[in-house]
């Protein structure tokens, strides 16, 4: 069965078919890195883990990036706010970010770049559209991108232009000629730090937003790659303007397949920090180990929205503790997946289907239950081997299922405390051999300015 996908630019499910036979080029937005990632955060990185976990199983080289947006309004409050320099707060919540989805075992992406190493080609892409007529620069010294001089706007939405305006609840100002143009190049301001401020052309100033996907993705894709992911809310605007911007400097088509994840609701209501039901990633990790955590938001497809709480959370638990007391059982055989397994070709023919994750987490139990009956040890290889293209059930199972087990706290107890006097030494490279050497074991270390505590990936 050909892997099928739904395009949210022809807003149906089409046979995938990458540009290059045998490569796929994907791109997902990563993070604004200002504070600790959210569960909300983790939702979207795990999706597009999944399907760069996928398309490798079905034999296609990947190329994925993931940028880093490390220059934004948001950092610059937060650095003079913490009265740090830009580049401190976002090493800081970079490290913090990797080690949050490491205890989620997420791959890490091909190419992983920083807004701030991109920002050349980023102003060569904004003199390309000046170039076109595409952008213009305003009294208040930003450069902006004319949406009404860019044929097919609102494609991705659905919406022509006028039905976005009647939406539109900002007035023109900033020298905007109309209200949906948007940033290409900000003019700095004096109340910013020097570290927020790049020389160009344009002048003293730095990137919007949306230019730093479009410049990054096609520095490391190329100017036409096959996806492009992001949660729902990246749609519009943020989604819509990268493709007004690359298509308009580029004068071809910008990606063929895109991707977006359903939002995260809370006790089935949208996670919000105004609502108070807001989680940081390493909130939920002092309560539930990261397979848990994984496996919790496996359950739902991707492009469906996924109630996060407590009880479903314990249910999930349950669950997954079901598929390791059958591995539990058995030493199961190393081997490669057998397709020709019912189980396995069920399982091959739901992942297929959109990346139909709860379809084939069900033949998984499938496998449990031949398990539990059988007693096949090249039947509990195959659940293993299944579960391992999701990034599941590779713990020892017993010891997954006796928490703790496995586990020196003392040991643990004492290299946190070696590592905190080597980075009060400023022996920086010893506090991060330390903090590899613990990940290696399955500790993922998270650091808050009420000291450091540990959990197990």
């Amino acid at each position: 069965m050909t892997l099928r996908i739904f395009n949210t630019l022809s807003r149906q499910v089409e046979d995938f078919a990458p540009i290059d036979d045998g490569h796929v080029r994907m791109y997902v937005c990563g993070m604004t890195i200002y504070d600790l990632c959210h569960v909300g955060h983790a939702r979207f990185l795990l999706a597009f883990d999944v399907v760069y976990r996928w398309l490798q199983v079905l034999g296609y080289r990947v190329t994925y990036v993931r940028n880093i947006t490390d220059i934004d309004d948001k950092i610059i409050r937060r650095a003079l706010e913490r009265n740090i320099p830009i580049a401190e707060l976002t090493r800081e919540m970079t490290q913090a970010m990797h080690d949050d989805i490491a205890a989620l075992g997420m791959l890490a992406p091909t190419h992983e770049p920083r807004a701030t190493e991109h920002v050349p080609q980023m102003l060569a892409m904004i003199s390309q559209l000046e170039d076109k007529g595409l952008a213009y620069r305003a009294s208040s010294g930003d450069v902006n991108f004319a949406v009404r001089k860019f044929d097919g706007y609102g494609k991705l939405s659905g919406k022509s232009i006028d039905q976005l305006r009647a939406g539109e609840r900002v007035a023109v100002d900033d020298g905007k000629q109309d209200p949906l143009d948007f940033v290409l190049w900000k003019a700095a301001k004096e109340s910013e730090p020097d570290d927020a401020k790049w020389d160009s052309d344009f002048g003293k100033g730095r990137p919007g937003w949306h230019i730093e996907c479009s410049a990054m993705s096609c520095a490391l894709l190329g100017t036409h790659f096959d996806i492009h992911g992001g949660g729902m809310d990246l749609q519009f605007p943020h989604h819509e303007n990268e493709i007004a911007q690359s298509e308009g400097a580029n004068g071809k088509p910008f990606v063929n397949y895109w991707l977006h994840n359903g939002f995260l609701n809370i006790d089935n209501e949208k996670m919000s920090k105004s609502l108070g039901n807001f989680f940081t990633i390493r909130e939920v990790l002092g309560r539930y180990d990261g397979e848990t955590l994984r496996f919790f938001m496996l359950r739902t497809q991707y492009r469906s929205p996924l109630n996060f709480s407590d009880a479903n959370l314990d249910d999930a638990r349950n669950s997954l503790r079901r598929l390791y007391t059958a591995l539990a059982a058995v030493d199961g055989d190393d081997a490669a997946v057998d397709w020709s397994l019912p189980q396995a070709a069920a399982f091959k023919a739901a992942m297929n289907d959109d990346f139909n994750t709860p379809q084939a987490i069900a033949q998984l139990f499938e496998l449990a239950g031949e398990v539990n009956r059988g007693r096949d040890p090249r039947i509990a290889g195959q659940l293993k081997a299944l579960g391992a293209t999701l990034g599941l059930l590779q713990q020892p199972p017993r010891e997954f299922l006796q928490t703790g087990s496995g586990v020196d706290e003392a040991e643990i107890a004492r290299l946190i405390g070696e590592r905190a006097a080597a980075k009060q030494a400023r022996d920086f490279a010893r506090a991060d051999e330390i903090r590899k050497q613990l990940l290696a074991q399955g500790i993922v270390l998270q650091d808050s300015p009420e000291g450091t505590r540990w959990v197990k990936a």
